[in-house]
């Protein structure tokens, strides 16, 4: 009995030392996206509806890290800080967001939405790295590699790739975020701009 009391009050000072741990606790950062003043959906009902699918990252970019890239194409991460979610979860919502408020779908949903569309949209995480070249602050790069189709049939309509880049104002996680803010912001505009131009340019009826 004495043996089991001491052992228990081992197990227990243990749990307390690991309740008491100094490392410091890991921050989470959000992106928001940037929406551009447009006519709302609503009064435009021959508007189509668009589906975006999860999208797919490319390696080393599917979970909540922060990534980075040294100058001798070393990939890494920054320690005790990462995104709200993991990446293709971040990316599909600020596409979903910047895509409602274009106002040129009548309904853009997500990729866990049961409703049906008229147009998908499949999106590649090419790049979404924080990339230094020297000690100085690095630079965010955005690249999506984008595919737009009709769903009845499967055609594909257009590809295009939509990319951003912005330099962080200082080498702190805090500023290299804002940074890939600016940078993701840029590349959804060319996101959201080449969707509707593809999508009107295969419903205009051809010349006979």
């Amino acid at each position: 009995m004495t043996r089991l009391v001491w052992i228990l009050a081992l197990l227990l000072e243990a749990a307390c030392s690991a309740l008491r741990s100094s490392a410091p606790a890991t921050q989470t950062y959000l992106l928001r996206s940037t929406n551009a003043q447009s006519a709302p959906a609503a009064s435009r009902p021959s508007a189509p509806s668009l589906h975006v699918a999860r999208p797919e990252p490319a390696p080393g970019l599917g979970s909540e890290h922060i990534v980075i890239v040294q100058s001798d194409h070393r990939m890494s991460y920054y320690a005790g800080s990462q995104w709200a979610a993991e990446l293709p979860r971040v990316v599909e919502t600020l596409a979903v967001e910047r895509l409602r408020g274009s106002g040129a779908w009548q309904a853009v949903s997500d990729s866990e939405s049961a409703f049906a569309s008229e147009y998908f949209l499949q999106i590649s995480i090419r790049r979404f790295e924080a990339e230094y070249t020297s000690d100085a602050a690095p630079t965010a790069y955005v690249t999506l590699d984008c595919a737009i189709g009709r769903r009845s049939d499967r055609l594909l309509i257009a590809s295009f790739t939509a990319q951003g880049a912005a330099p962080a104002s200082a080498n702190r996680v805090g500023a290299v975020v804002a940074a890939f803010e600016q940078a993701a912001n840029a590349a959804l505009s060319q996101l959201v701009e080449a969707s509707a131009a593809a999508v009107k340019s295969s419903q205009a009826p051809s010349n006979p």
